[in-house]
């Protein structure tokens, strides 16, 4: 199988894109542009928007900085919050060290704590997220959504007017249906690009911090990847792999390696590093802004909800639009909801999709490649 590969010069430029950023996010700073940094794809980044502010995703996916963190932190902890930590108390994050503040939300009890400690250092505002997608979760997240607005109005001293946030919005959804755009080359069989590709895109497009451009680059990367995959057609089929679980980064996309070089090609990513935070747009014509921004946020199919039955909705059309083969669930370790979760992702798919799944259980570090070479190659020969 041969996927498009006279296009190099686009993934690297993706690749590198988190690098570039660190420098551009000074140069925002020094113009007198505020910097709002967030963890979590429940961060409503159009109200960060509102205000003028550059919303920007956190550093937390280095093995590097685990070893920081374990100084303050304990050691059985997730990966995810060591890594935030450190990158947070060590200054290592541009990102972090520019944000004005840093947004966190009650997703799980580890993030809430590390939020408690990183107050005493830098400005930190939490949002009480409701753990059911119920109507009383739903009003109660409306409200935590305007009580956020209350905060920015008086951190920045600005009036956020309905305008400011229906600008926002459109231009959050225009963002999010270009990525959409992007992603559905993937339901081509065979697919124009590796996993690997595709989640350094996905993962560059992060950091593109002139969100005015993002629709623009990205249609124009995928015309381009569009016209070379049909003058040139790649042949021959892979197993195609959807990717699962906790948020994905650049030292977890270990897992896209192993697959795609034993035999794999990965097609989509239902993680927060791909498809879960794009899937759903804001309703541009509810009248009611924070109604439409809280049911938009509150709806994402994450395992810290109970049920989760969003989840697998979007894991069931994922599959069939994407003509998966197989799933793969990636967990951190410490991560107990969607290590439980797993149990309900797993049956699903066994007993409703009918294709095979598996789950793993890593972190950020390097030392079990062997071990998932052994597991992830002898999953795709059973393919």
């Amino acid at each position: 199988m041969r996927l498009v590969k006279d296009l190099p010069e686009i993934f690297e430029q993706f690749s590198e894109q988190k690098r570039e950023s660190f420098l551009e996010v000074k140069k925002y700073k020094e113009a007198g542009k505020p910097v709002i940094g967030a963890y979590c794809s429940y961060f409503p980044r159009e109200l960060a928007m509102a205000v003028g502010a550059i919303p920007v995703g956190l550093c937390s996916s280095s093995n590097d900085t685990v070893v920081i963190a374990e100084q303050t932190l304990p050691a059985n902890i997730c990966p995810l919050i060591k890594s935030s930590y450190g990158f947070a108390v060590s200054d290592r994050c541009p990102f972090y060290y520019f944000s004005d503040i840093v947004v966190g939300e009650t997703t799980c009890d580890g993030k809430k704590k590390m939020y408690e400690l990183m107050s005493d250092f830098k400005e930190v505002y939490v949002m009480e997220l409701p753990n059911r997608q119920s109507e009383y979760g739903l009003e109660l997240w409306k409200k935590e959504i305007i009580r956020f607005k209350e905060y920015l109005e008086e951190y920045f001293h600005i009036v956020i007017t309905d305008e400011m946030v229906k600008d926002a919005i459109h231009l959050s959804n225009e963002n999010r249906r270009a990525v959409q755009r992007l992603y559905g080359l993937m339901k081509l069989d065979p697919p124009p690009m590796t996993g690997k590709e595709l989640f350094q895109i996905l993962y560059g497009n992060k950091y593109q911090l002139d969100l005015q451009k993002v629709p623009e680059v990205l249609d124009t990367v995928r015309e381009r990847i569009l016209e070379e995959y049909q003058k040139n057609p790649p042949t021959g089929r892979k197993p195609r792999i959807l990717i699962t679980g906790c948020p994905m980064g650049g030292d977890s996309s270990k897992i896209v390696d192993v697959i795609e070089k034993h035999g794999g090609v990965v097609v989509a990513f239902e993680n927060c590093t791909g498809i879960k935070a794009q899937d759903r747009l804001v309703d541009e014509d509810n009248p009611d802004l924070y109604a439409a921004l809280a049911e938009r946020y509150l709806m994402i199919g994450c395992a810290v909800m109970t049920p989760n039955d969003n989840r697998i909705e979007l894991l069931g059309r994922t599959i069939d639009e994407f003509h998966v083969d197989g799933v793969i669930e990636m967990i951190l370790q410490g991560c107990h909801s969607d290590s439980i979760e797993s149990i309900s992702v797993r049956n699903f798919i066994h007993e409703e999709k009918h294709i095979p799944y598996m789950d793993v259980v890593t972190d950020f570090s390097q030392a079990d490649i062997a071990q998932l070479t052994v597991r992830i190659s002898a999953f795709l020969e059973m393919l």
